[in-house]
């Protein structure tokens, strides 16, 4: 009954439209010319004057321009700004039109925000610097904030007028001072900072500073979620992006609760970026340190809080880039005979370190390896312990494949799998290597 009355009202529609005899065509909606950007063609949503007076929609033509060119693509003349100006009119006409032909399915463009300018952005970065009071800084603070939330074009602004230096500053001068607007404030800013990675060497000077450490393991271990986890994001940079790390590294081993804070961390994940964060910068504190026993007694702390068994346990699905760096953490601890015994209690360690191998990545193969050489190098027991059970696992057939394939690894990892090769070969002749079931059906000649 309802397609019936679909089918009648469908054919009064046709009756209605013939008018002399013939059906009425639907005119094609023609875009005016001026609405056009000149270089996409496209209706413009945003459009801008350059100082030669031709209007562009600004999406295309700051790509035009970050790509280097400093005139205008219609008349060719050079700029005499690179700053375009918006054209408010002929955005107004545009709408106008949208509405006006709303009936043909045409959507009226929202108004755009208007970017911020260069010359903006310098200002409350100045303002910033020379602010006296908590209140107002964060009041600036967030300014660079909601602009850097309302479009990439104001990040980019933001982030080329250096506001990272100028925000490592004020959160190094304010570290040392307490009250919840002031680390409501600190928050804002690591917010900021961990948004427009990577930071320049001047930022960096600034958060490495004794008072900008202290405050990140502050908020490392007494912080919420989101300064937690920015807390981390900051102190990951520190230690990658820094030319002098190990002095960072240093002082973080001596800081209170930090090892503690990276370790809850991995054992209480708040978002996988936190998680990768905390596991680089527990990786630089294991292996930073040219000191042997330091660095002894830095692995040791970290395996008394547990974190063989949880680096084993995030390795058992964790995704690539997490599981390269677990076994980077895997590999520094097993450096030590206290790690090494750790490893050796853990049902996991050898099965789950040679799946690794040949099927994550380059890295995680090298790092699998290591880990596999370190543990198989130092078994004492007479029966082969963690040899043995690596042949159980299918390592020989793995290791073989390497150096058959031709890998591109270095000749250090190369030397590492020969010497692997060679230690479970003498275990060999105790397991049966070929599955039987694989000849169930064989037919045998007696």
């Amino acid at each position: 009954m309802i397609s019936s009355w679909r089918r009648k009202r469908a054919s009064r529609g046709a009756a209605g439209g013939d008018q002399g005899g013939g059906k009425r065509k639907p005119t094609e909606l023609i875009v005016p010319n001026h609405f056009r950007c000149p270089i996409s063609l496209d209706l413009m949503k945003d459009p801008v004057t350059l100082s030669t007076g031709i209007s562009y929609d600004r999406e295309n033509i700051e790509k035009w321009i970050e790509a280097g060119n400093v005139t205008c693509p219609m008349t060719n003349q050079v700029l005499r700004t690179l700053e375009p100006i918006p054209n408010h009119t002929i955005r107004r006409m545009i709408q106008d039109w949208c509405v006006e032909n709303r009936s043909q399915g045409i959507e009226r463009i929202p108004t755009p925000r208007i970017p911020i300018s260069s010359d903006e952005v310098g200002t409350i970065l100045e303002r910033i610097s020379t602010s006296r009071t908590p209140q107002e800084c964060k009041d600036l603070v967030g300014k660079v904030s909601k602009a850097l939330k309302e479009s990439d074009r104001n990040k980019r602004c933001i982030v080329g007028n250096g506001a990272s230096k100028t925000l490592s500053l004020a959160f190094q001068a304010f570290a040392d001072s307490e009250g919840e607007t002031v680390i409501s404030l600190l928050e804002d800013i690591m917010s900021i900072l961990t948004s427009i990675t990577p930071l320049d060497s001047q930022a960096l000077v600034s958060l490495k500073s004794p008072n900008s450490l202290g405050r990140l393991v502050w908020f490392l271990r007494r912080g919420g979620l989101s300064g937690i986890r920015n807390a981390v994001m900051i102190l990951k940079e520190l230690v990658s992006s820094s030319k002098d790390h190990e002095k960072v590294v240093e002082s973080l081993v001596t800081m209170e609760g930090a090892m503690e804070g990276l370790v809850k961390l991995i054992k209480e994940p708040i978002c996988p970026a936190s998680t990768k964060a905390s596991l680089v910068v527990i990786y630089h504190m294991i292996i930073s340190t040219h000191d042997f026993s330091s660095k002894n007694v830095i692995i040791e702390r970290f395996i008394d809080m547990g974190l063989v068994s949880l680096v084993l346990d995030i390795l058992v699905d964790a995704e690539k880039s997490v599981c390269e760096k677990a076994l980077g953490v895997l590999d520094g601890l097993c450096r030590s005979d206290k790690g090494r015994e750790a490893a050796y209690t853990q049902a996991l360690a050898i099965p789950v370190v040679v799946k690794k191998i040949l099927r994550i990545s380059e890295l995680a193969t090298e790092f699998s390896v290591s880990v596999l050489y370190r543990l198989c190098e130092n078994e004492e027991r007479e029966d082969g312990g963690v040899i043995v059970e690596a042949l159980q696992v299918g390592a020989f057939q793995k290791l073989l494949l390497i150096l058959q394939v031709g890998w591109n690894i270095n000749e250090r990892v190369k030397e590492k799998v020969t010497k692997l090769l060679k230690l479970l070969n003498l275990f060999r002749d105790k397991l049966e290597c070929i599955e039987s079931m694989d000849f169930k059906d064989l037919k045998r000649p007696f």
